[in-house]
């Protein structure tokens, strides 16, 4: 049961018009209204487990006049890269559906942020026959459910490391990999903030009071994030991590990122939320704070790098003996304009 006034995680409502799918003419009139078509059969089966089982992470609506189509919305998990982003999916159930998977499409805007989310919106799964996998993972019209296609993708897509989804990467978790993966997860967490901006901007229908007390909720976890990732102080996903000074490498891209993007993901919360004003100044106050001290650190690590050069190269000379000769020919010198002043 959902709380007084809390945003209902499965509800059925009347206008597709903005569904992806909507336009599809895959289905006769009857096969979505005929109770004793198979494919009404099975939707129903499907929207009673959806509105008993549905996770608090992920939310669904479907569509009285077309129950073949239904939009879904899962939270990203904290431990990614995807934490506190919204992702949305619009779905579309196949005539010969239970025996085909069903289709979907990713509200990607145009941006690549998982090896199985394309530019184009396809989403590539085991599950739904689009990725290679054991016939284990394929689609089996016997066992296989909409639910579980959704925690899949939470799961198994918007995971911890994206990019070891690519095929054949988790065989080879180098160091170098690593790295790699590290930095995969910094561009990550960059697009799912500018995704957030686009939802802020237009929200898909039924869902914009949700997009809203969404990001009102955790705007201020969200830029807070944005910051400690900048400055190093925590691994993008990895909170357990603490302390001021920098303990992570930031790639050249999260701090193009920040310079670039952030401006306008600090704008679009606080049109959302205009409260964030003063706490926004704080953070702002805390870039600049840790910024003057960065460079502080900069400047005293070079200081004291040049003084321990000068101390080495001191002990080769004498090693050398060039501390010697010089001492020689200064005293050469001093000998010769003392002959000259007696003279």
């Amino acid at each position: 049961m959902c709380k007084k006034n809390a945003f209902p995680r499965f509800e059925v409502v009347s206008d597709e018009t903005d569904h992806f799918f909507a336009r599809s003419s895959a289905h006769e009139p009857s096969i979505t209204t005929d109770p004793r078509s198979v494919l009404n059969k099975t939707v129903m089966k499907e929207w009673k487990m959806l509105e008993q089982d549905l996770p608090e992470s992920i939310y669904v609506r479907v569509y009285e006049r077309r129950i073949d189509l239904m939009r879904a919305v899962i939270i990203g998990a904290a431990g990614t890269p995807y934490e506190n982003g919204l992702f949305f999916f619009d779905i579309m159930f196949p005539s010969e559906y239970p025996k085909q998977p069903p289709l979907l499409h990713f509200h990607s805007f145009g941006l690549r942020l998982n090896p199985n989310l394309y530019c184009s919106g396809k989403v590539c799964l085991s599950l739904l026959n689009t990725w290679s996998g054991r016939k284990s993972e394929k689609w089996d019209p016997s066992r296989s459910t909409m639910l579980q296609v959704l925690l899949s993708i939470q799961g198994l897509v918007l995971n911890e490391k994206p990019f070891f989804n690519e095929p054949g990467a988790d065989a080879f978790r180098l160091f170098i990999l690593e790295r790699k993966s590290r930095a995969y997860n910094e561009n990550v967490f960059g697009l799912t903030c500018n995704i957030s901006i686009h939802l802020l901007r237009k929200p898909p229908k039924y869902f914009e009071t949700f997009v809203k007390n969404h990001f009102r909720e955790r705007a201020r976890v969200i830029l807070g994030l944005c910051v400690r990732y900048e400055n190093g102080s925590v691994g993008v996903g990895n909170h357990s991590r603490g302390g001021h000074s920098s303990t992570v490498e930031v790639s050249k891209e999260l701090k193009e990122w920040m310079n670039s993007s952030f401006p306008r993901l600090v704008q679009a919360f606080r049109q959302n939320d205009p409260s964030l004003g003063l706490f926004i100044e704080q953070l702002e106050s805390q870039r600049k704070q840790y910024e003057n001290y960065s460079c502080g650190q900069k400047e005293q690590s070079e200081n004291n790098g040049g003084g321990i050069l000068r101390k080495a190269f001191e002990r080769i000379k004498m090693a050398l003996g060039w501390k010697k000769v010089e001492r020689k020919k200064t005293s050469a010198v001093e000998r010769k304009n003392r002959s000259l002043q007696r003279a």
